[in-house]
């Protein structure tokens, strides 16, 4: 695409002509340049990749306080989110848009910075992190490109602005996320002088939260194609991931049109196990489980128990066929096969209830428990086939 083309393509954006983004806009100057959206929305609509819903983020030289007041007297709520780093959201309707005053860094420790407010757009363009993401709209749309990064936006070239090694020691999630964007935008092609400061950086990172890298890594994997950034940030030193498990992310990869980030920790499960992966990057436990589903399924495809997976994880069938494609080495024919079998399989329901092995002599507690999963085990194992009649006479067997 053409610098034309995209720039006449931002002027032409829907989000940029919906009323509630014009009247951010009308509510803060942007006709006198005083108020410019910013950042991903910007770059990703340059690309013709804007989703749907995407978060709407405004750069502004008014300072918080303005910001609130005039909100205030416009009838538009405003939320304080984040005001001792110059933020504000905006309430309008449904929508809600942050709006972060100009900002320059006064002194950072490498996990939080001190910043100081300002009206200087080229100083607030600097202390971004790589140049795509230093790009500005204004009010009609005319692009405000401050540090020529539109060539490198257009090109997938993800680059630090200015001095790599300065960027990484503002904020050193930085190292995390310029292995994320190069996945995502950046087909996986990384920027030597970038690449280069992340490994001296590499060392120097052990003090950043675990939330914080774990959402970078969640957002890592939850892309189309990403083993090959993996890889690289294992080679780099900011993962330690065994080679084998390497060889699974891959092939999970070429399995599945549609990867998913519960299947890649999947994956890692079998290295960190459960507890030490939920620690290292904060999980939530839903997140675990929805791995430990596709694992434990990917396991039971894998010992070709096709009825155990049909009934015990019926929603996740599906997607732990990829999963289990990588940890056999499958071929795709024999996922085609697997996906047939699951696919014709059906699964009435169990016959049996606590209820019955009580009238048929059992008293309630552990020893009932152990009888009702034995017969459960039966019927699995007999695809199903074995009625409640015939169930109950193995009852004390």
């Amino acid at each position: 695409m053409t610098h034309q083309g995209a720039k006449a393509k931002l002027k032409r954006a829907a989000w940029l002509k919906r009323a509630e983004t014009q009247e951010v806009f009308a509510l803060l100057d942007g006709k006198k340049g005083r108020t410019r959206v910013v950042g991903g929305t910007v770059r990703d609509t340059l690309l013709g990749r804007m989703r749907d819903g995407a978060e709407i983020d405004f750069a502004t030289e008014f300072v918080p306080d303005d910001v609130m007041a005039r909100a205030k007297n416009a009838g538009i709520t405003a939320i304080p989110t984040g005001i001792d780093h110059g933020t504000v959201t905006l309430k309008i309707n449904d929508d809600l848009f942050e709006v972060t005053t100009l900002r320059e860094d006064v002194a950072t420790d490498g996990r939080h910075a001190e910043v100081a407010f300002g009206t200087d757009w080229v100083r607030d363009a600097e202390r971004r992190d790589f140049t795509m993401n230093a790009l500005y709209a204004g009010m009609d749309g005319t692009l405000f490109d401050p540090l020529s990064g539109l060539g490198d936006c257009l090109a997938g070239k993800v680059q630090f602005i200015g001095d790599p090694d300065r960027r990484i020691a503002e904020d050193r999630l930085r190292v995390y996320r310029f292995f994320r964007f190069t996945a995502s935008h950046g087909a996986e092609t990384l920027d030597k002088r970038g690449l280069e400061a992340c490994v001296r950086a590499a060392g120097d990172l052990g003090d950043l939260s675990a939330e914080r890298v774990g959402a970078e890594m969640l957002r890592i994997f939850e892309l189309p194609r990403a083993a090959a950034t993996v890889r690289a940030m294992v080679k780099a030193g900011i993962l330690s991931i065994e080679t084998r498990i390497l060889r699974e992310l891959a092939t999970y990869e070429s399995c599945t049109d549609v990867p998913l980030a519960a299947g890649r920790l999947g994956l890692l499960l079998e290295q960190f196990g459960t507890i030490e992966l939920q620690r290292m990057w904060r999980l939530s436990n839903a997140e675990m489980k929805a791995a430990g589903a596709l694992r434990d399924a990917g396991l039971l495809l894998g010992a070709g128990q096709i009825n155990e997976v049909a009934y015990r994880f019926p929603d996740v069938s599906k997607s732990a066929i990829p999963v289990a494609a990588a940890i056999h080495d499958w071929s795709h024919d024999w996922q085609d096969e697997i996906t047939r079998m699951l696919r014709t399989t059906r699964v009435p329901p169990f016959p049996i209830k606590g209820q019955d092995l009580v009238d048929a002599g059992l008293s309630p507690g552990p020893a009932l428990g152990r009888q009702l999963h034995a017969l459960e085990r039966e019927w699995i194992d007999s695809g199903f086939r074995l009625t409640r009649d015939e169930l109950l006479t193995r009852v004390g067997d």
